[in-house]
């Protein structure tokens, strides 16, 4: 169908559909119809925590807090609630999910956008996320292609002096980490891919060859299209032969006329353009949006403030995704003296600034307001819209809390606009109402005075980041010495912090009076009436961490800040990603840091015991090093096959129902000590025993290699000294069984190829 369209159009209808126009609605971007052909265009708009800058929609859980959440399922009923509004409302593109960033940097500006810092994790989530998205009939853009990872200098300077940082990536750490979840999303049938600002080993990212031909199109077999992330196409013929498809938001910058001549004279094949186009169509008939958009765009008025159709976005099925993803994102990390769950408290004292809502939530009449709402700023102190997005250069003002109110996601164009939400503040006071407690609150002072008869005190902080800068720092002084001085009043002091990524504590986790710990990261609608159903206990925390929180910033070496220009190369600032494939616990481990909350730690009101590890071998065609299968989409065929089954039994051994995260770890020879390769999220009642069971293929392993000894000056593998256990054949291998990225006991086998590592509960 789309080869019989594209034949059927002139050179001039072609190159139209190579570029986005302005076709007066609140889409980000759009292309433009062929009415004669009876094409009506398609609407392309932010973003993958839910649909911004209109109403009637829901603000669902942002990726961090999925990723959190450890969740497969949730991911897919995410992706398929939030698809439906979009559909709704006659977007076919939901620009995201994300993936790049990575997370390299712990500072990054859009991390909370994407689930993980671990690439298996964040593949498995955007492949489920996918799979739900496209399964409405809604094209998923997965972002951003690729090695995208800080804001600081991702755009050529506003004058044009200066270029975009280079992320310089080898082949190897390319392949182990940052292509990873994009091949997922390849494999889960993603319909675009978004190339990104930044400079690729010094080509810019929406004119790379080698990552869009050689690595995307033609390693992965991606068989969608490639668009420019908004302003990001910088040149004309070259882009077009590097494997860029589709220019946003405008294509006549490079492209429209000037491509029409370039076909014309020979510099693009029109063969090229005709892939360029068809690869578009295919994507649209491949969801049935010739049938489903008929009207792109319907509810996405350009100004809200003017009158307009009211187009509902939303569905009551929706609303236990709402409700449930915003729970299983959060994660207790500490709960001392039984402080959680809260037993029907005589009296509660509220602090902190981010419990309320912002006092104006309103898209506004003036620049300034609506573009504030926009981007999710309300509970920014300065803010500096336009220029933080277009220019990406480091300044003192850029807000490291949100001190008006309460922060349910991040901002920029990952922000959501929702018809409503609910604070901590508004639903502790309504589950206050009902059990007749009394409850103070204070949100200005930085030195409360605490009711003495507090049974309990909530501190709530938050960690601001938004796209087109870096966070200025991963703690705050101010909200530290206020969660010390409510501390020295009250004896059970509760921290909650809504986090766009990690967080630091150690200045106040210690006290004696700093009894539970909760980060509650970016839940979305429903944040208050998830917080709430945890502390009192009408839910169960099963919320893991996606990243390493260290003791101290130093603790993340050289991958806590952004990199700046400097040296001969000042013009042309170089990102060198010389850790290779060790970000955080990963790069922890190697540098044997302790971190105060490990990868993948999270603690519940139950307890959970491990058994019966056991691991199997299905036979499989392709024994070499190699695969050798024929391409489709995410690669080699082979990749795929299924080499290595572990399983484990899980027991509730508490009172209370709960589910738990058992998790695989697989240590590469020559390489990382661990690294996740597994994991599966049971829901357990008291006293139930499950076993579960991960696969693991060939291309989810990482390299082969010889067993070897610690690097010298780093602590050497907690199962060197083990005795092993006989085996058939192979080189000696172990695992280890448990709950989080570090662990105790563990035992050697001996086995084929690689290594299995599953982590033990600590104590």
């Amino acid at each position: 169908m789309a080869l019989d369209l594209v034949g059927k159009m002139t050179l001039e209808e072609k190159v139209s559909l190579t570029g986005g126009v302005d076709l007066g609605t609140g889409c980000s971007g759009s292309i433009a119809p062929i009415e004669r052909l009876g094409f009506p265009g398609m609407c392309l708009s932010d973003a993958g925590n839910g649909l911004r800058g209109t109403d009637f929609v829901n603000s669902y859980p942002s990726g961090i807090h999925v990723g959190t959440s450890w969740n497969k399922n949730l991911a897919r009923r995410r992706g398929a609630a939030m698809a439906a509004e979009f559909r709704r409302k006659g977007v076919n593109v939901l620009l995201g999910p994300v993936v790049g960033p990575a997370w390299r940097v712990v500072r990054g500006g859009r991390n909370w956008e994407g689930f993980s810092v671990d690439p298996y994790l964040s593949g498995l989530l955007v492949s489920e996320s996918v799979q739900g998205i496209q399964a409405q009939g809604v094209q998923a853009s997965v972002k951003h292609f690729v090695a995208n990872e800080q804001e600081t200098y991702r755009r050529p300077s506003a004058s044009g002096a200066d270029e975009a940082i280079s992320s310089n990536v080898d082949d190897k750490t390319m392949h182990e980490l940052y292509l990873w979840p994009f091949q997922d999303a390849v494999r889960a049938g993603a319909g675009n891919i978004m190339c990104s600002y930044q400079r690729i080993n010094n080509s810019y990212g929406c004119a790379n060859s080698k990552t869009l031909n050689g690595l995307l199109k033609t390693e992965l077999g991606f068989q969608g299209f490639v668009v420019a992330d908004w302003d990001a196409q910088s040149a004309g013929v070259a882009t077009a032969l590097a494997g860029l498809d589709l220019a946003m938001p405008n294509g006549d910058k490079f492209w429209g006329p000037s491509l029409v001549e370039a076909v014309k004279n020979g510099s693009v094949p029109e063969a090229r353009l005709d892939d360029m186009v068809t690869r578009i169509m295919t994507t649209w008939y491949q969801f049935k949006q010739d049938k489903i958009f008929t009207k792109p765009g319907i509810g996405m008025p350009k100004d809200l403030t003017k009158p307009h159709e009211a187009i509902e976005g939303r569905a009551a099925g929706a609303l236990p995704v709402l409700l449930v993803g915003a729970v299983e994102g959060h994660v207790l990390v500490k709960n001392n003296k039984k402080t959680l769950p809260l037993k029907r408290p005589r009296m509660l004292s509220l602090f902190g600034y981010s419990a309320k809502s912002p006092d104006t939530y309103t898209p506004g009449s003036g620049l300034l307001a609506s573009a504030s709402w926009a981007i999710g700023a309300e509970s920014i102190d300065v803010i500096e819209v336009g220029q933080t997005l277009l220019d990406s250069r480091p300044s003192p003002n850029y807000s490291t809390i949100g001190k008006k109110g309460t922060l349910f996601g991040g901002g920029g164009s990952g922000a959501t606009t929702p018809a409503v939400f609910t604070s901590p503040f508004e639903s502790l006071k309504t589950k206050a109402a009902h059990e007749d407690t009394a409850i103070y609150y204070d949100f200005e002072s930085a030195e409360p005075a605490v009711d003495a008869l507090s049974d309990a005190c909530i501190v709530f902080g938050n960690a601001w980041a938004c796209e087109g800068y870096d966070r200025p720092a991963i703690d705050d002084e101010y909200t530290d010495n206020l969660i010390k001085a409510v501390a020295k009043q009250c004896a059970k002091t509760i921290v909650v912090f809504h986090n766009a990524g990690p967080r630091l504590v150690d200045s106040f986790v210690d006290h004696p009076n700093v009894t539970a710990v909760i980060f509650a990261h970016l839940p979305g609608r429903d944040s208050g009436e998830a917080l709430v159903s945890l502390l009192y206990g009408d839910s169960n925390p099963s919320g893991k961490l996606s990243y390493t929180v260290a003791k101290k910033d130093s603790d993340y070496g050289h991958l806590l800040d952004p990199d700046l220009p400097h040296g001969k190369y000042r013009k042309f600032p170089q990102s060198d990603f010389s850790e290779g494939t060790y970000l955080d616990y990963k790069y922890f481990d190697k540098h044997g840091i302790e971190p105060r909350y490990e990868f993948g730690f999270g603690l519940s009101y139950t307890t959970f015991a491990f058994s019966d590890l056991s691991m199997r071998f299905p036979r499989v065609a392709n024994k070499g090093p190699f695969p050798v299968g024929a391409v489709a989409a995410g690669g080699a065929t082979d990749l795929w096959d299924v080499v290595a089954v572990v399983s484990v039994s899980v027991c509730n051994t508490g009172a209370r129902a709960g589910a738990e995260v058992a998790q695989l770890y697989v240590g590469i020879p020559g390489g990382p000590a661990r690294q996740l390769r597994g994991f599966d999220k049971p829901y357990l009642v008291p006293g139930e025993r499950r076993v579960r069971a991960v696969e693991a293929g060939p291309g989810r392993l990482g390299h082969d290699g010889a067993e070897v000894e610690a690097p010298e000056g780093h602590a050497p593998h907690p199962c060197r000294q083990q005795q092993s256990q006989p085996a058939a054949h192979g080189h000696a291998r172990h695992l280890r069984a448990g709950v989080s990225s570090r662990g105790a006991a563990c035992v050697y086998i001996r086995e084929r190829r690689f290594m299995m590592v599953m982590m033990k509960e600590k104590g």
